[in-house]
């Protein structure tokens, strides 16, 4: 179809005049839509929680009380947040959650609470998928995991601490409480009602007792990430490799609750770049280390996800 040019303008005029009309017309729904802006000045913490994680562990066979290959999943989804978006300056893990803490001020998305929350917890869910096959080479994901979240804001850096302290006191709790729960189950034979009954009313020292007296289990010597969770911070670390210090994000398992977490890593609260950490040349260096620094790590972006087909 050809215009003439006095045709051709005339006929773009009328399109012009017909996408103004409809602006005009519909463009009136997004007075509904609502910013929902966070304070400033404040420390911003997405938490993210897995939905029916019980009921999802069991389908696939994850290890009781603790899977190490499961929270090792849920580390690498959180450094993909992490290094994603740099104004994450810790993140702390345990179980079937996550909280990521932005800088107080951050200017991401203008501080759009939601655009904040959705982007984060999306793209935990999606990696947390993506790199399954990695951790559980033998188990197929039988469907898609779901985590939700929620956003809170925190004025003061005490009050910040407070809220890691609690959610590391709460990862104690738990796994003295799971870890004694399955030695009842797992070794003493009893069904889970009666290991709940024979728990209830427990405090923490009757639950070590049970587990030194009838286990010949010493809590103590439970793995530190098992008792503390996993912290997630922007360090300095000199690569094996060729001793240049490179910023990853590395994962410790540590007492955060007392001052000298706080002291060795002023820079989170004092919102500064990343210093150098002396790893102890003894101890390997974490996986999630290596995979960052491309050391003996495979190519784990190539793998894809296969959900077992049901009925």
């Amino acid at each position: 179809m050809h215009f003439q040019p006095r045709t051709l303008f005339k006929h773009l005029r009328n399109l012009i005049h017909t996408s103004k009309m409809a602006k005009s017309k519909f463009d009136y729904v997004r007075n509904f839509e609502t910013e929902e802006k966070l304070l400033p000045n404040c420390w911003i913490v997405v938490r993210i929680d897995g939905r029916a994680f019980h009921k999802f562990t069991t389908k696939h066979n994850f290890k009781k009380p603790n899977d190490e290959n499961a929270l090792a999943l849920m580390n690498k989804a959180a450094s993909v947040v992490m290094n994603e978006f740099k104004d994450i300056v810790l993140a702390y893990g345990q179980s079937d959650e996550y909280s990521f803490v932005l800088r107080k001020d951050t200017a991401l998305y203008n501080r759009r609470g939601p655009k904040i929350m959705t982007y984060l917890n999306s793209l935990f869910t999606s990696s947390y998928v993506y790199h399954w096959n990695h951790f559980f080479k033998e188990t197929k994901l039988k469907y898609p995991p779901a985590f939700d979240a929620r956003i809170v804001l925190y004025p003061t850096d005490e009050n910040l601490r407070d809220y890691l302290s609690w959610r590391q006191a709460d990862c104690h709790i738990n796994n003295l409480y799971n870890t004694t729960f399955w030695a009842l189950v797992l070794q003493g034979g009893l069904t889970n009602t009666e290991a709940e009954k024979r728990l209830c009313g427990t405090l923490s020292s009757d639950k070590n007792e049970i587990l030194f007296s009838e286990f010949s289990t010493n809590y103590n010597n439970e793995p530190e990430i098992f008792k503390k969770g996993t912290i997630l911070i922007r360090k300095r670390i000199k690569s094996p490799k060729h001793g240049k210090s490179r910023l990853v994000i590395l994962p410790l398992h540590e007492d955060l609750i007392q001052d000298k977490f706080w002291g060795r890593n002023s820079e989170i609260l004092d919102i500064k770049t990343a210093q150098l950490y002396e790893w102890p040349e003894a101890t390997p260096l974490p996986s999630l280390v290596l995979s960052q620094l491309h050391i003996d790590t495979p190519d784990t972006d190539k793998e894809m996800v296969v959900i077992e087909e049901t009925d």
